[in-house]
């Protein structure tokens, strides 16, 4: 019989994340003799922990092992609910692998408490240079040559951790040959028609100074379960790069040369800062985003979807 535990599974790189998920379902199916474990995944907030609680007790009928995965853990607030899940997690049962999974660094006390150390892992953002070196051994292994202006146009274009860069690099791949190095020109061109929703179109939204259309951005966005936390999260790498952006220009070095520092290569993303720069301060919605992400965080998952459209408002109506 597979041996059970609990692992918390933190920080704000989703794709690292995901592969310490998919390691830990591979060693349960080898335990298991090579069947898969009965999954479940839960979001805190949305489902009682009492009942999460009842599941994790009552072993399967049907499956040797089990893998139950709780989203959004940082949620877990109330005393009632750490003090339930705490006292599960301090004596689990042998058939049943439990993953609390949030993109904050830290969780309530009592919940990683009963967590051993080696079983706790923070999953940090890649740094510039790192990012730069996975988008191009991505290509690389796929049998692409990639430009260096390419990846710097990936890099500005997608979500920045490593699940959205390898859904997006693969998409543009079905665009590309293989005869010659993806330029940064073809790369703004076929993810800008191949990108889904994210908190970089929403910047883009933000930049055109258009509420309704950026209100539409972030429910199609939590529609797909994405966490305000996170979205706000992107949001702010935005802005920080937009303080970047307005520096340069107003200190006169607004060339190709500093633009490129900053992570700003493609036309599309000056273009974008260039408008933002024209309508916000940067620190201003920096605070603000800071500010909402506290109380997103602190207000439970009814509030959420309100304090996303309340922010939204604010930084659209805080001008320079």
């Amino acid at each position: 019989m597979a041996k059970g535990g609990c692992f918390l599974f933190l920080g704000p790189e989703i794709g690292e994340k995901q592969d310490g998920i998919n390691e830990i379902r591979a060693r349960l199916s080898k335990q298991s003799g090579g069947s898969a474990a009965e999954e479940m995944s839960f979001y805190a907030g949305e489902t009682p922990v009492s009942h999460i609680v009842s599941v994790l007790q009552n072993a399967s009928l049907f499956a040797v092992a089990r893998l139950i995965l709780i989203k959004n853990a940082d949620a877990l607030k109330k005393k009632e609910e750490i003090e339930a899940l705490a006292s599960y997690m301090a004596h689990p049962q042998d058939d049943t692998t439990l993953i609390l999974i949030s993109e904050a660094t830290s969780l309530a006390k009592g919940l990683e408490a009963p967590v051993s150390s080696g079983n706790k892992r923070i999953f940090w953002e890649l740094f510039e240079n790192r990012k730069i070196e996975w988008v191009s051994s991505f290509f690389k292994r796929a049998g692409y040559r990639i430009s260096e202006d390419g990846i710097g146009t990936i890099l500005e274009m997608v979500e920045n951790n490593t699940d959205a860069l390898r859904r997006e690099c693969s998409r543009l791949m079905l665009f590309l040959g293989k005869d010659r190095a993806v330029t940064g020109e073809e790369a703004e061109k076929w993810l800008s028609h191949t990108r889904e929703e994210s908190a970089f179109t929403l910047f883009s939204r933000i930049a055109e100074g258009d509420l309704s259309k950026s209100l539409a951005t972030l429910h199609t966005l939590l529609m797909a379960k994405e966490s305000p936390p996170a979205i706000l999260a992107g949001l702010a790498w935005c802005f920080r790069k937009l303080r970047d952006y307005t520096g340069a220009v107003e200190s006169g070095r607004a060339n190709d040369f500093e633009f490129k520092k900053i992570g700003l290569a493609s036309a599309k993303a000056r273009k974008d800062y260039e408008r933002a720069s024209r309508r916000y301060n940067a620190d201003a919605c920096l605070s603000l985003t800071a500010e909402y992400d506290v109380l997103v965080r602190s207000g439970g998952a009814v509030l959420e979807t309100i304090l996303m459209d309340l922010y939204l408002y604010k930084i659209h109506t805080r001008r320079q």
